[in-house]
């Protein structure tokens, strides 16, 4: 297993199933899933960010190799696990991954170790709507969904559906309502593999428990590829005054609304 530069690894284990886990950092917990392919150069600068404004990620490795450049194969080769992985539904619309059970038992982990309120998560690409899923069963307050895309928009059912079942679903509303939880998603105006009628499905189930940031993709970084997709990694301009810097600092600022407020 490769290193991630700044992080410790550590292993962790769940229902049999063992994975590497990065850390990094002090204060409340957050858990970064990375993005297809993996956990890339770009991923792992954002959960640096994260953890330098204050929190204490846990980034597991689900897929890939950590640190390893993004290329049109790695990125083809890694969707094609997901598609045959067990730990995976890509198509799962009103259900969501195996690999769920899991991430809840990390941060369930790592909230008895840190303490606080509860839990923040980020889900990315194929990861996106974990972050959701994982709102049951788990500590998890602040969860953000970037660009989710499960399960697959292949028809006009899926392009709205959550890739949650119906009790992840009510579990966030009973957090919302109960403990002040909030939902935070971020996409790319014409994303096709995070279509606008997921963020709009979002708005309609959550009301104002969810918060919407979609970005023109005028303002992706033209060193990504296109179309714009990964809002706070692969297309982020890290200027003042950037929609996508914009979108970061939200996240950061989420965080601390909900994980750390006395602060």
């Amino acid at each position: 297993m490769s290193d991630v530069p700044g992080f410790t690894s550590e292993e962790f284990t769940h229902d049999g199933a063992t994975r590497a886990v990065f850390r990094r950092g002090q204060g409340p917990a957050v858990v970064v899933m990375h993005e297809v392919p993996g956990i890339t150069p770009q991923v792992a600068a954002f959960a640096t960010r994260v953890a330098d404004a204050g929190f204490s990620v846990y980034m597991p490795v689900m897929l890939g190799t950590p640190m390893r450049p993004i290329s049109g194969g790695y990125i083809l080769g890694s969707v094609a696990s997901a598609c045959i992985s067990k730990e995976f539904r890509v198509l799962g619309a009103n259900r969501s991954s195996p690999i769920i059970d899991w991430l809840r038992a990390l941060a369930r982990l790592a909230h008895e170790r840190h303490g606080g309120p509860g839990v923040g998560a980020i889900g990315m690409c194929l990861t996106g709507n974990f972050a959701l899923a994982m709102m049951l069963d788990s500590p998890t307050l602040a969860p953000v969904l970037s660009q989710p895309s499960l399960p697959f928009p292949v028809s006009k059912a899926a392009k709205s559906a959550l890739h949650a079942s119906p009790a992840e679903i009510a579990a966030a509303h009973e957090k919302i309502d109960k403990q002040g939880a909030r939902i935070l998603g971020l996409r790319f105006h014409g994303d096709p593999a995070c279509p606008a009628e997921r963020f709009q499905r979002l708005r309609e189930e959550f009301g104002d428990g969810f918060e919407g940031i979609e970005i023109d993709p005028k303002h992706a970084n033209p060193a990504g590829r296109n179309p714009p997709h990964s809002v706070v990694t692969n297309h982020l301009i890290d200027k003042e005054g950037e929609p996508t810097r914009a979108a970061l600092d939200r996240v950061l600022s989420f965080y601390k609304e909900h994980l750390a407020p006395a602060a």
